[in-house]
C-alpha cells in the first residue's frame, strides 16, 4: 500500500463538526456550555476541598463522593475546553493521538463514575439495612480498596478502545459529526469489519454500566424493603431522605448515558443534532448537578459549609478580638 493511501486511511488529524445543523448557533450555545463548565469546576473543587478539610465528612459515603467529583472534573475538562474552542474559534482540528486520548479518558472515567455510584449504593445499603455493622464493614481500608478497584477496572477495560481504533482504516474521511471524539463516532468512519471492536464495546458496557445499574437497582429494592418495615413514619422518612440525593444524581447521570449509548448503536432514525445534544448533556449536566444536589440534600455538607462561613464571617472575627 502506498504512503498516500496509508495517510488517507490513517489521518493524522480529525475534524470535529460540532453540533450538526446548528453551526450558526454555536456562539449562542457556547454561553450555557461555558457557564455550566464554570459551575462544574467551582462546585466539584469546593466539594473536594470541603471533604478533605472537614473530619466529619471522612466517611465512606463522602469519600466515594469525592472520587466521583474527581472523575466528573476529568470528564468535563477532557471535553469542554475543546468544545468551546470549536464554538468560539472554529478550531475543529484534533490530532489523532489527542482524539484517541479523549476517547480513553471520557469512556474510562465515565465507567469509573458508574462504579462510584454502585459503591455509594452499597454504602447506603449497609448504612440502612445493617447500620450496627456499617463502620466494621466499610472501614477506611475497604473504602480505599473499593475506590482503587473501580479505577483499575475503568482504566484496564477501556484501554483497548484506542488500540482498536488505531488499527481501523478510516476510508470514509476524517470528519467527525460530533463535538468530541467518541468511540462509536470514530467507528462509523471506517469501512472495515467492525464486529470485534463493537462487540468488545458492548461487552464492556454490559460488564460495567449494565452490572453497576443492576446492582444499584437491587440495592435500593433491599433498602426500600427494609425502610418500609421500620416501625415509625419519622424513621422511614429519615432513612429515605439519606438516599434522595443519590437517587437524583443516578437519574441525571444514567438517563442521558443510556440514551446516547443506545442511539449510537440502534437509533438510526434519531436526528444527529438530537443525539449530539444529549451526548453533550451527559458530559455537561451531571458534573454540574452532582455537587449542587448533594449540597442541597445532604445535611452534613450543609452544616460543614455553614460552619466554614460562620468561622470566616467578619462578625465572628470581631467577637474573637
Amino acid at each position: 500500500m502506498s504512503a498516500a493511501n496509508l495517510t488517507s486511511l490513517h489521518p493524522s488529524t480529525f475534524i470535529l463538526v460540532g453540533i450538526p445543523g446548528l453551526e450558526a448557533y454555536h456562539v449562542w450555545i457556547s454561553i450555557p456550555f461555558c457557564s455550566i463548565y464554570i459551575l462544574s469546576l467551582l462546585g466539584n473543587f469546593l466539594l473536594l476541598g470541603l471533604i478533605r478539610t472537614e473530619p466529619s465528612l471522612h466517611e465512606p459515603m463522602y469519600l466515594f463522593l469525592s472520587m466521583l467529583a474527581a472523575a466528573d472534573l476529568v470528564v468535563s475538562t477532557t471535553t469542554l475546553p475543546k468544545i468551546l474552542s470549536i464554538f468560539w474559534f472554529q478550531n475543529r482540528g484534533i490530532h489523532l493521538h489527542a482524539c484517541l486520548a479523549q476517547v480513553f479518558l471520557i469512556h474510562s472515567f465515565s465507567t469509573m463514575e458508574s462504579g462510584f455510584f454502585a459503591a455509594m449504593a452499597f454504602d447506603r445499603y449497609v448504612a440502612i439495612c445493617n447500620p450496627l455493622r456499617h463502620s466494621a464493614i466499610l472501614t477506611s481500608t475497604v473504602t480505599a480498596k473499593i475506590g482503587l478497584v473501580v479505577m483499575i477496572r475503568g482504566a484496564v477495560l477501556l484501554c483497548p478502545h484506542p488500540i482498536l481504533l488505531l488499527q481501523l482504516p478510516y476510508c470514509r474521511g476524517n470528519i467527525i459529526a460530533h463535538t468530541y471524539c467518541e468511540f462509536m463516532a470514530l467507528v462509523k468512519l471506517t469501512c472495515a469489519d467492525t464486529w470485534v471492536p463493537q462487540a468488545y464495546s458492548l461487552t464492556v458496557a454490559f460488564l460495567t454500566g449494565g452490572l453497576d445499574f443492576a446492582f444499584i437497582i437491587l440495592s435500593y429494592i433491599l433498602i426500600l424493603r427494609t425502610v418500609f418495615q421500620l416501625p415509625s413514619k419519622e424513621a422511614r422518612v429519615k432513612s429515605l431522605s439519606t438516599c434522595g440525593s443519590h437517587v437524583c444524581v443516578i437519574l441525571i447521570s444514567y438517563t442521558p448515558a443510556f440514551f446516547s449509548f443506545l442511539t449510537h448503536r440502534f437509533g438510526h432514525r434519531v436526528a444527529p443534532c438530537a443525539h449530539i445534544i444529549v451526548a453533550n448533556i451527559y458530559v455537561l449536566i451531571p458534573p454540574m448537578m452532582n455537587p449542587i444536589i448533594y449540597g442541597v440534600k445532604t445535611k452534613k455538607i450543609q452544616e460543614s459549609v455553614l460552619r466554614i462561613l460562620r468561622f470566616s464571617s467578619p462578625e465572628d472575627k470581631e467577637v474573637e478580638k
